[in-house]
């Protein structure tokens, strides 16, 4: 293998840093939103009483900005307001705050950067009507500005400031790494930012004046939308002549005329041996920056703060000043006071200051997370997971002092961000992160729930998403302490008692950091499966969290549903289930039960009854049996079924036809014969039957609600053009206020109207528009309206997929938009010509805000993915339209009522199924609203998949168990609460259900199961399917107690008599107490249990288990055991020691499935037990700087040989005889064990110094190659060829590929690749390498073939120009080895990077097919390269 391939398949989830900011709207723009009524659900209630009944506590939201490594996120808060009392049942539900009972985070865009965000800041000036925009800041020194831009409704670049190269050299005074990445904060008013490179320079960035921007005056469209906050110039601030030589932090504070920038900052360095004598080192200085003069003076100045200060807080006016956190103290400074708090007994005091003021309890705040819900409280995340509430007490504009109290427990958090005047956010690295809503002094008539259902935040009933979509871990932490409120009574400027009481409403979840992980078996798994379905028969199993947030997460990447009943059902072509509503009483739409099943087959329709079991109800029906069913589906608000077959239709009420209709040939010439003409497809939308026939014409079924009959009409429209259509589809826009209304241009008319006739008849709240959306075969979309047929949106080339898709009548000003340039099309048309779409859906899934998507399926099996969205960019009088009617009359009359601002952007979804599709083949792409409580779609055929919609974002799964799917579709029925059946190519029906325990809201679906304790590694027992993990759980033991089982024995005597003085015998410490668990899986209903606890001895550290296959040597049997490596921690006076066990498994002698583990061997070593492995029947231990292989007796383990390693080995990998291991400081050792002179010799070593992390052997067919990942996040690719040269004949290990992650790589494994279609030569013996990285991504590397390698290279190298990248980073950089400043050989660039390449795909049909002629390939050729990848790698 000299070639590899790197793919991320589950993208980070650990959250660094959140912000909020007013991103896609401006305040202004919020508020008018928030002070609409909440939607009333019935027309008898008026508006202003159920505007008094809920109160409007909740002020304008902004967005909330999410940053996971190299993921930018912004998510928009959707807040579900209290309806009127009529409903008043089921929101009892849910705790109500604020007249709000619940909320959640909906994804507004996303984008993977090629570059980890180093730090954000939210540029924002603070006045109504302007956006904020965000500024991240990149390493070494790169900062890039994003604004939200309307018209593409996404993120685009406004400005790019770089400090790197040959002309910034100077700034990094000859130093190479730094201790911490660019640091940027933003001032308060929006005047400007600033931003900290290489540790000592400030770069001062200058907002532009309003009105004034780098883009220059040509978009007058820019005024209707309110602009957003840009940089205008920077320059450059050198602290060192300020007399700084150690920056801590650095903020903007409020208050003053220019903007003013507080520095923390170290004078003379102090350490932890110096304290007694020097520990106020800190000061803080103030800079009031006058950008117009480039000149920066100090205006006032604070030393002597404690050493251990590490974090500025600007306060807020009216207060403005600042809060200077310190481990154990906290500090006001202001121009005028200053006052502090100290937090525990290890605070100290500079000699001659007044007597500081304590708090009641003992905290450290070192690493704490701030955020301030109002003016003058500051909430603190601590370290452990508390929550603390700072208030300050002040008086006019002096702060007399501060109050801190303890509030509830909470996660470990990263970051905390308040979102307007009623929400927070806690993102965490370690645990999920949530959103909060918070309320000062609710008076307790608002809050009947929370006093009696404390425990219950699942929050809105309807639907059972909420239930799983708030995992396990969040609901013990939170359960117990549901209702914050916490008193002090001597605040002179807040209420006498405040109150503040806390609901948890959403959670994004966290499967990071991926210590560890193992591979093994699904409860549900398959024994019989073979190749690509075997292995959704296995899943991921890893150590993640931390702490009391520690957690065992089970990922997977595809999904098995859980299997009900099947049956085999040959040369089935369709199934389809249909309500029927008969004088049962009104059952509500979403629970009511499916009446039929209809399966087509080949040349029959059978019919079943889904009532308690499923009947065959066949002979009793009047449905046409005799033929196969194209569509089924209900009619008149589910009292009618309609089944359409190939030469007619039949409409039947329960099981009884009340009309039959046969198609013909409409026209002249043909009424002579008649003949009748077959339909091809069809899609219903009630009241309406679209079909799709033989000649590619279509025909409309109308139905009419008064007498339940239907009719045949031929749209005019389409008689008149030869042009045959490839696909059509109906879309019904229904809900309180349809979405595709809004985008009009007479939109204004339209809205007010229709609501007040609607609501007299009483018979529905909701309207509904139903529109026809065609696809031409020469690619063109029109969507017309229904049953007019009169065109509101037409694209000419829909088929190439680009990246917007706007109307093109409406749009005729502006060529930029769709339509390429005619030279450039007659080249490329011979490719073009054979690309259809063969498949078209339009769905709105639920929720207020929700927005159509629009699915186009090409032959080719990509599938294009849009989302629609409103842009009114075509003229700039329309906000004054009302007044001025015929405003628009240059363009003529027809386009009065096209959708003419609506528009769709693409969105990229990762489905792979590359074949051709005949043009006459079974709709594959099915829509689902409740399947276990997900919605989304279902996309059949070779590769089928599941397309969950959570949060208005795709979650794409795969379902590989089955092979090829025919048909589905959802069942709801007694025994199948919210199903699915299905249809495979072999001939089976299933009944199944979605698996419930896992989390589909997650690129991976997850199983959470808290531990309440740090898990550090995990390994799979196969045969008895256990997991034994390391667990390790903090426990807080008095200080005595720790003390002297510590140190020896004489001096701990010595220990207790200095102790007695004073209350220091209070004095409690938390060590972590390890302990080993075995645990299982339950089958049938998939728990995990905890079989098994083998505890550790006090300070003993577990730092390895895995399970060994020895050989014993006494009865020449092989043995499996489990092997723990452990060390003694205690400190650093005394020599390490640690301790070898090995437990054997036995099955007890009752008949159930009980096994007991007995150890049978245990041993004391001179060093800690890192790594342990089996070699050969024998066992490899490495103790210390030491590695010993033992036989095995069966009592005693034998040194046989031994080798001595630098430092400390980290990890080892055994493949044969041969053994890798890495070092903590000196990189790899590949050795090798010779069984007849019993020797570990040294084949060779890699010469450079490295800190690994994880290493693992690459396996292609028979060469042989190792990895190793690093503490700078690089991955490297050694080889051994001791006849190359350059090896010094064999000592070194030579350099194969090397590459930037970007993230901590703590784990490799290895794993077989999937044989794929391509070539037949292919090697067998080929071994993927999957890994988890600490910021909770999963990716792999896997060996690629020279061909594939050497186009898919040249691509990637057009790419980085091809693309326009996000934040302008360059992709070839990222990826470039970093080596933190110490001397290192460039390697070969022998990786290709999956994560550029996927950028292909997304690029419009033309730029495709150019690029793929430039590099001297077609584009089918790149894609199959793609699928065969993905194929070959779809592990889990």
């Amino acid at each position: 293998m000299s070639y590899a391939a790197y793919k991320m398949m589950h993208w980070p989830t650990g959250i660094d840093y959140c912000a909020a900011g007013f991103i896609t709207h401006s305040p202004a723009e919020a508020a008018a939103f928030s002070s609409l009524p909440p939607t009333i659900s019935g027309p008898e209630v008026d508006v202003d009483s159920s505007a008094a009944r809920a109160p409007q506590r909740v002020g304008p939201t902004p967005n909330l900005v999410v940053v996971a490594a190299n993921v930018l996120e912004v998510y928009a808060v959707r807040t579900d307001a209290v309806m009127g009392a009529q409903d008043g049942g089921t929101s009892s539900l849910a705790a109500v705050l604020d007249g709000i009972s619940g909320a959640r985070l909906e994804l507004v865009c996303y984008y993977r950067l090629h570059g980890n965000i180093e730090s954000m800041a939210v540029l924002s000036d603070g006045t109504e009507n302007t956006r904020d925009s965000i500024a991240l800041a990149f390493k070494d020194a790169k900062v890039a500005c994003l604004e939200f831009d309307d018209s593409i409704n996404g993120l685009r670049t406004s400005s790019m400031h770089c400090f790197e190269g040959p002309d910034w050299l100077h700034l990094k005074r000859g130093r190479e790494s730094f201790a911490f990445g660019p640091v940027i904060k933003a001032d308060p008013q929006g005047r400007c930012g600033a931003a900290l490179f290489y540790g000592l320079q400030m770069i001062i960035l200058k907002a532009a004046q309003v009105g004034q921007s780098f883009v220059g005056e040509d978009e007058p469209t820019r005024m209707l939308s309110s602009a957003a906050v840009r940089i205008d110039s920077s320059y450059v601030i050198d602290l060192r002549h300020l007399e700084m030589n150690h920056i801590k932090d650095f903020t903007f504070v409020h208050g003053y005329i220019e903007p003013v920038l507080v520095i923390l900052h170290e004078q003379e360095p102090t350490w932890a041996g110096r304290i007694s004598s020097k520990n106020q080192t800190c000061m803080i200085s103030a800079f009031s920056i006058s950008m117009s003069l480039k000149q920066h003076p100090m205006i006032w100045s604070s030393a002597k703060l404690p050493h251990d200060a590490y974090q500025l807080l600007a306060v807020p006016p009216p207060i403005s000043g600042i809060l200077v956190i310190c481990a154990n103290s906290i500090h006001y400074h202001s121009q005028s006071t200053s006052c502090s708090l100290a937090l525990n007994s290890f605070s100290s005091q500079p000699d001659g200051s007044p007597e500081t003021l304590k708090t009641s309890f003992h905290v450290e705040l070192d690493a704490a997370k701030a955020t301030w819900l109002s003016h003058d409280i500051v909430m603190f995340s601590s370290k452990n997971g508390e929550i603390l509430l700072l208030t300050v007490v002040y008086d006019g504009r002096s702060v007399q002092r501060l109050d801190l109290m303890k509030s509830k427990a909470s996660i470990l958090s990263s970051g905390a961000t308040t979102l307007g005047s009623s929400f927070f956010f806690l993102g965490s690295h370690l645990a999920d992160s949530l959103l909060v809503q918070f309320s000062f002094g609710v008076p307790t008539s608002v809050l009947p729930d929370l006093a009696d259902e404390s425990a219950d935040i699942e929050g809105d009933p309807p639907f059972a998403k909420r239930l799983k979509r708030i995992p396990s871990d969040v609901l013990q932490d939170v359960n117990s302490v549901e209702e914050l409120s916490f008193h002090s009574n001597s605040v002179p400027n807040s209420l006498d008692s405040a109150q503040i009481s806390f609901v948890v409403r959403d959670a994004l979840i966290n499967v990071g950091p991926l210590k560890d992980f193992a591979y093994g078996l699904r409860t549900n798994s398959d024994p019989n499966a073979a190749g690509i379905a075997k292995q959704s028969n296995y899943e991921l199993v890893c150590c993640s969290g931390h702490g009391k947030n520690g957690t065992l997460s089970a990922l997977q990447q595809s999904i098995r549903p859980d299997l009900i009943t099947e049956v085999e059902l040959p040369s089935c072509t369709g199934i389809w289930t249909v309500y029927y509503k008969s004088s049962r009483g009104i059952i509500t739409e979403d629970n009511e039960y499916h009446a039929y099943l209809i399966i087509s087959l080949e040349s029959r329709t059978m019919v079943l009854q889904t009532g308690d079991d499923l009947g065959e109800v066949t002979e009793t029906v009047d449905y046409n049996v005799q033929a196969s069913t194209i569509a089924a589906g209900n009619l008149f608000g589910r009292r009618r079924v309609i089944q359409v077959y190939a030469k007619g239709a039949r409409v039947l009420d329960g099981s009884f036809m009340t009309q039959e209709l046969n198609f013909t040939m409409h026209g002249s010439e043909s009424s002579l014969t008649s003949e009748p003409l077959a339909a091809a497809s069809a899609s219903i939308a009630d009241p309406y039957v679209l079909l799709k026939m033989v000649d590619g014409t279509v025909r409309l079924l109308v139905g009419d609600h008064s007498n339940c009959t239907i009719s045949v009409n031929a749209p005019t429209v389409f008689a008149s053009s030869s042009e045959r259509i490839s696909s059509c589809t109906l879309h019904h826009d229904r809900g309180p206020e349809p979405w595709l209304r809004k985008a009009r241009t007479d939109a204004w008319l339209s809205t007010g109207i229709g609501e007040a006739t609607d609501g007299n008849d009483g018979f529905s709240h909701d309207q509904s528009d139903i529109y026809c959306i065609i696809c031409f075969e020469s690619g063109k979309l029109e969507i017309f309206e229904v049953p007019s047929f009169k065109c509101v949106f037409s694209v000419e080339d829909f088929v190439s997929g680009s990246a917007i898709l706007s109307d093109d009548l409406s749009h005729t000003k502006d060529a930029v938009i769709g339509v390429p340039d005619a030279t450039t099309v007659s080249v490329k048309k011979e490719e073009t010509n054979n690309i259809k779409i063969v498949e078209l859906a339009m769905h709105r899934w639920s929720g207020q805000f929700s927005r159509p998507f629009l699915f186009g399926l090409l032959n080719d099996g990509t599938l294009l993915c849009y989302h629609a969205y409103c842009y009114d960019g075509s003229e700039s009088n329309a906000q004054c339209a009302p007044s001025s009617p015929n405003g628009s009359s240059d363009i003529d009359n027809a386009s009065d009522s096209r959708l003419r601002s609506l528009r769709f952007h693409r969105v990229s979804i990762d489905v792979s199924a590359r074949d051709d599709i005949s043009s006459f083949t079974r709709p594959r792409i099915t829509i689902f609203n409740n399947v276990g409580g997900y919605e989304g779609l279902f996309l059949g055929g070779p590769r089928p998949t599941w397309v969950f919609v959570c949060r208005q974002r795709f979650r794409v799964h795969p379902q590989l168990c089955d092979g090829p799917i025919v048909a589905f579709t959802v069942l709801h029925n007694v025994n199948c609460c919210h199903g699915l059946i299905y249809v495979t190519s072999q001939g089976f029906l299933k009944i199944c259900q979605l698996p419930s325990a896992y989390n589909y809201d997650n690129y991976w679906p997850v199983q959470k199961v808290p531990l309440h304790g740090t898990p550090h590694q995990v390994t799979y027992y196969a045969e008895q399917s256990l997991y034994s993990l390391i667990v390790s759980v903090p426990v807080v033991r008095p200080l005595t107690q720790v003390l002297s089982s510590m140190a020896d024995q004489e001096l701990g005597l010595h220990i207790e008599s200095d102790f007695t003085v004073g209350d220091d015998l209070q004095k409690v410490y938390t060590v972590d107490e390890f302990e080993v668990r075995i645990m299982e899986l339950e089958k049938p209903s998939g728990r995990w249990e905890t079989r098994f606890t083998i505890p550790m001895q006090p300070f003993e550290n577990a730092l390895t288990v895995r399970i060994v296959t020895l050989q014993n040597t006494t009865t020449k049997e092989n043995e499996t055991l489990m092997a723990i490596g452990t060390a003694y921690v205690q400190g650093e006076d005394v020599a390490a020691r640690g301790r070898v066990l090995l437990f054997s498994f036995s099955k007890t002698e009752n008949s159930q499935n009980l096994f007991q583990v007995t150890e049978v061997y245990s041993k004391e070593s001179k060093g800690a037990v890192s790594a342990v492995a089996s070699l050969q029947g024998h066992l490899l231990i490495a103790s210390g700087p030491k590695i010993t292989l033992n036989k095995w007796t069966g009592s005693e383990l034998t040194a046989v040989a031994f080798y001595d390693a630098p430092l400390h080995v980290v990890s080892l990998n055994i493949v044969k005889n041969f053994i890798l291991f890495g070092d903590i400081h000196k990189s790899i050792y590949f050795l090798s064990w010779k069984e007849q002179g019993s020797q570990l010799s040294l084949l060779a070593k890699d010469f450079g110094s490295l800190e690994s992390f994880a290493t693992e052997f690459l396996i292609d067919g028979s060469t042989l190659s190792l990895v190793v990942s690093d503490s700078d996040k690089n991955l490297q690719i050694f080889y051994y060829a001791p006849k190359m040269v350059e090896s010094w004949k064999g000592q070194k290990l030579l350099s194969r590929a090397e590459f930037h992650v970007g993230a901590h790589v703590s784990k490799l494994l290895r794993i077989q690749m999937l044989p794929t279609q391509g070539l037949v030569s292919e090697k067998t013996n080929r071994f993927a390498l999957v890994f988890g990285t600490l910021d909770g991504g999963i990716g792999c590397i896997a060996p690629v073939d020279e061909l594939t390698f050497r186009r898919l290279q040249s691509l990637q190298r057009k790419l980085v120009d091809a693309v326009p990248h996000v934040c302008g980073l360059n992709p070839r950089s990222f990826r470039h080895f970093k080596s933190n400043g110490k001397a290192h050989r460039p390697g070969p660039d022998n990786i290709i990077d999956f994560e550029l390449l996927s950028h292909y795909e997304m690029l419009s049909l033309g730029e495709q097919l150019d690029i793929a002629q430039q590099i001297g390939t077609t584009r089918s050729q790149i894609l199959s390269n793609f699928s065969d990848f993905l194929l070959s790698t779809s592990f889990l």
